[in-house]
């Protein structure tokens, strides 16, 4: 039993030595244990031992009874193979492989336990990724300087290079070749023992010189690569261009230690930049003379498309003036051929008769006024009311009326963009100008087809806004599209003259699309027409974004009936025309106001000015005298700052409108108006 027990405690020390080697080897050591399937085929293997350096070379922990296809299943099948043919073949192997689970190198040795039917293999392992890092990185470095020395062998060859030099800066000791030597004038012997700077530099062009040591100090300074042109004298007693390119390379204390470098001969590149500059400037010459002589002609060719244009504008006035003559004839005959039939029937008593020549006469004052409009608007001098309008909800209220308009034989379709932005526009002109192209559209088509009608956000930028003859900026757009008969090019270039019409005569006054063209313009937009023959016609309008909301459309009733004036209220009526001041003063007498007349500005102005009672002034916008109708309005808010004020004017002037709003307590009213208009506006005004 004493024996035993001492054999006992012997192995215990055996095992308690062998562990604490074990544990104490620093490279990784584990015993792996094969298992197999039916056939015999090795399938896995677990770690049954492992020491404390398996973690530190891999860092992974508890390693001891883990299978390897649980370890790294992508890598287990090559682990296997490679070990399997140790346990097969009693072969011991020794490699180097990356473990792609831990991103390391290691260098293994492997040899397996007998006997073989244990299915043990050892393996003794250490972690090499610094040292396969130290490889890769030499002979990258290497690759690199040998790429180096081919680079500055090839430039010798070539000629490029006439020279190199190491400069050890601690020393001061430049070595030299034999071409460095030649280059600088110097004795090639002297190149090989050693030169100082001061040396080297001797032969430098005393011009260059100075500009030569501060390079060469700040390069020692801060390190890194040189480069520098300057002039040395040679064995022949000339000076020439040289380029001195190097490296100033640092020790690990920061101290500046060598600087090697080549010369480029540079006399020739510079002999071709000097020839080059001295181009350059008879070119600069020449151009002088050339942008001159271009700036005449193009001048001369400014003056020859302005006569072009003073004469395309007096053939549209022409056309203009001969249509407006003939259109106004024709109702003038009328209103003057009524009121000459009204006087006739007066003469002779038979006035229960007269309302069909009041009705001629009227008509032909409404056709005049619809005419003036459409030519106030081609001449962008039209009243506008712009207002924050949605597009998409104006389009979608008139769908009804436009699909009355065109017929039953025409489709008419919306298709409207989601999240259309706002536009600053007179919804009524917009709105006219839509009706204007659905009906054009219509008679594109006579044996009846298709308009659709799309709004959309546009960006224009510079490029589209110069060949569209606009500002750059974002745009509501709405088009007006069918499947007519289609415009050529000749018809488009025409479309907007004002009376240009293909229609037959009778059936249009050619002023439909001159008033769009002038609406949009007004607006600060454009229009643009998209055509083919045979194929159909789109017109697009391109309104300004606005960058508030729409506004909500206000429903006006108008009253039936015009409640007279209160007792006292007072109009002061300023037009210089004295047929309108009879006829407004007479209407203003028939409701019971008290009325003051003035035929301008300054006299309009001295009776805002004194005690009397004014309750509204109904003024025209152009006044003779020098001050305009806003002109007076603005000199008497000053002494009565709530005047209210009503605008009568038959076109657009700048000082009625501030950035397209009117002041509270101002309204405009468009001539020609109806006298009953009038009389409520007059009331609806001083009412509120």
């Amino acid at each position: 039993m004493a024996e035993q027990r001492v054999m006992s405690d012997g192995s215990d020390r055996s095992e308690d030595r062998y562990r604490a080697l074990f544990n104490a080897l620093d490279d990784g050591f584990c015993i792996i244990e094969f298992s197999e399937d039916a056939d015999g085929t090795l399938t896995d293997y677990i770690h049954i031992e492992a020491n404390d350096g398996y973690e530190r070379q891999t860092g992974i922990r508890n390693i001891v009874g883990m299978a390897v296809r649980d370890l790294a299943p992508a890598e287990a099948d090559g682990w296997i193979e490679l070990y399997g043919n140790v346990l097969r073949t009693g072969e011991p192997i020794r490699f180097e492989r990356y473990f792609a689970l831990v991103e390391r190198y290691i260098e293994v040795s492997a040899a397996r336990l007998e006997p073989a039917s244990l299915r043990q293999v050892s393996v003794l392992f250490r972690d090499i990724t610094a040292r396969r890092r130290a490889e890769e990185a030499l002979r990258v470095s290497e690759a690199l300087a040998r790429e180096n020395v081919q680079r500055v062998q090839l430039a010798l060859a070539a000629g490029a290079i006439i020279g190199t030099w190491i400069w050890d800066i601690p020393t001061n000791r430049f070595t030299v070749d034999k071409p460095f030597a030649e280059a600088f004038g110097l004795d090639p012997s002297l190149g090989r023992d050693g030169l100082s700077l001061e040396q080297v530099i001797a032969s430098v062009h005393p011009d260059d010189k100075p500009a030569l040591v501060a390079a060469v100090q700040e390069a020692v300074a801060r390190g890194g690569t040189y480069a520098h042109q300057y002039r040395v004298k040679r064995a022949d007693g000339n000076y020439y261009w040289i380029e001195a390119n190097g490296r100033v390379e640092f020790g690990p204390d920061g101290e500046a230690l060598s600087f090697p470098g080549v010369l480029m001969d540079v006399q020739e590149r510079r002999a071709v930049e000097a020839e080059r500059d001295r181009a350059a400037a008879a070119l600069r010459a020449l151009n002088e003379t050339l942008e001159q002589r271009v700036a005449e002609r193009t001048a001369e060719l400014m003056r020859a498309e302005e006569q072009l244009r003073q004469s395309q504008k007096m053939e549209a006035v022409g056309q203009l003036t001969g249509g407006l003559a003939h259109d106004f004839n024709n109702l003038l005959a009328g209103i003057s051929g009524a009121l000459e039939r009204i006087a006739a029937r007066v003469d002779q008593g038979r006035v229960n008769e007269l309302d069909k020549f009041i009705i001629a006469a009227q008509g032909a004052v409404r056709r005049a006024a619809a005419l003036t409009h459409r030519l106030l608007a081609f001449s962008r001098q039209q009243t506008l009311a712009p207002k924050a309008v949605n597009a998409n909800r104006l389009v979608g209220g008139m769908l009804e009326l436009i699909q009355r308009t065109v017929g039953p034989g025409i489709q008419v379709e919306m298709v409207g963009m989601s999240g259309l932005w706002a536009t600053m526009v007179d919804p009524s002109q917009l709105e006219n100008s839509l009706l204007n192209l659905c009906i054009n559209a219509r008679d594109a088509m006579p044996k009846g087809g298709r308009i659709t009608i799309e709004t959309g956000n546009r960006w224009i930028d510079r490029e589209g806004a110069r060949q569209q003859d606009m500002q750059e900026g974002q745009y509501v757009s709405v088009c007006v599209s069918d499947n007519g008969t289609g415009m050529t090019p000749d018809v488009i270039e025409k479309a907007f003259d004002p009376f240009f019409t293909t229609k037959p005569i009778g059936q249009g006054t050619g002023l439909g699309l001159s008033m769009i063209y002038g609406f949009a313009k007004q607006s600060g937009g454009h229009v643009k027409i998209y055509s083919e023959i045979g194929e159909g016609t789109m017109v697009c309008l391109y309104l300004p974004r606005h960058r508030g909301e729409a506004e909500e459309e206000e429903i006006r009733e108008e009253p039936t009936t015009t409640l007279p004036a209160r007792v006292g209220e007072t109009v002061l009526v300023v037009d210089d025309e004295p047929s309108l001041r009879l006829m407004v003063m007479d209407l203003l007498s028939d409701l019971g106001y008290a009325a003051i007349e003035a035929a301008d500005g300054a006299a309009g102005l001295r009776v805002l000015q004194s005690n009397a009672r004014i309750d509204l002034v109904v003024t025209d916008v152009g006044l003779p005298g020098g001050m305009n109708g806003r002109q007076m309005i603005d000199l008497a808010r000053v002494g009565r700052p709530t005047l209210k004020t009503l605008f009568i004017t038959g076109f657009a002037e700048n000082a009625l409108l501030n950035n397209g709003q009117l002041e509270p307590g101002m309204s405009v009213l468009t001539k020609p108006f109806a006298m009953d208009v009038l009389a409520a506006r007059i009331r609806e005004l001083i009412a509120g």
